[in-house]
């Protein structure tokens, strides 16, 4: 069995059953916060852990140094995510990752039939992951009770800054308890994002692994014309060399006949 030091024993063994044998650099970045359970503001891709990442770092304090929840009531987490794929996928990751607390893990998210997320909120969830619109509507209608909150994660801060959904960002967090936890994962940490977590963080530790100073070091990028052709190394060749390939096309402009 590996041993994941810092981390609470029950998600170790999660890690340890779903075949770890050791962290990612952003998911060992967490574990090292000084002081432990600060904010913070995490630059983190896609692929990168970040889901596990953060669900290692909040269970200390949504378990406050036990080994299983109590009876679920008002929730004491909430992941928001930019779309409902994302949310879904977060909710079965934090799923498995928790198996062994007994956590109770409840999705509030569009395209989904409210009523079931409301009586699933009103049975009661430790943690709870949403989409922005969608979390408001719970809230507004005081459906989602956000008043013993312990800890926010936002999850791809900088995409849902770019679909537009600040305001409802802002009204979520403002709804939260003020001492609770936050903790942001953006891919890009623009002017906005930076704006976002200093009205809305406490002292947060920004964290920027190496791995993400250094993003994608294992793809090749490559840029070329369809409607440009060369005798001597057309597209079509050039790809064919590559252990695997992919083509972004643009669709405004129709390829040249080849007849």
């Amino acid at each position: 069995m590996t041993e994941f030091e810092g981390i609470v024993p029950a998600l170790g063994r999660a890690l340890d059953k779903r075949g770890y044998t050791e962290l990612t650099q952003v998911q060992k970045a967490v574990l090292e916060l000084e002081p432990a359970g600060a904010d913070a503001l995490v630059s983190a891709q896609t692929g990168s852990g970040k889901t596990v990442a953060f669900g290692i770092a909040l269970a200390p304090s949504l378990l406050d140094g036990e080994e299983r929840f109590d009876r679920a009531a008002a929730p004491l987490g909430l992941a928001v995510a930019p779309t409902r794929e994302l949310a879904l996928q977060v909710k079965r990751e934090l799923e498995w990752l928790y198996a062994e607390t007994g956590a109770v893990i409840a999705s509030c998210v569009g395209g989904m039939d409210i009523r079931t997320e409301r009586r699933a909120l009103e049975r009661g969830a430790h943690i709870v992951v949403g989409t922005p619109g969608r979390l408001c509507d719970h809230i507004r209608r005081n459906a989602l009770d956000m008043s013993d909150l312990r800890a926010v994660v936002l999850d791809e801060a900088d995409e849902m800054l770019d679909l537009g959904f600040r305001e409802d960002l802002e009204f979520i967090l403002d709804a939260a308890p003020a001492e609770r936890r936050t903790l942001m994962f953006s891919a890009t940490v623009s002017r906005t994002i930076a704006n976002l977590a200093k009205n809305y963080q406490r002292d947060a530790v920004r964290i920027t692994t190496a791995a993400e100073q250094k993003q994608h070091g294992d793809i090749e990028y490559r840029a070329s014309s369809p409607f440009r052709r060369s005798a001597k190394t057309p597209s079509s060749t050039r790809c064919a060399t590559m252990r695997r390939a992919m083509r972004w096309c643009s669709a405004t402009r129709a390829p040249p006949s080849t007849i």
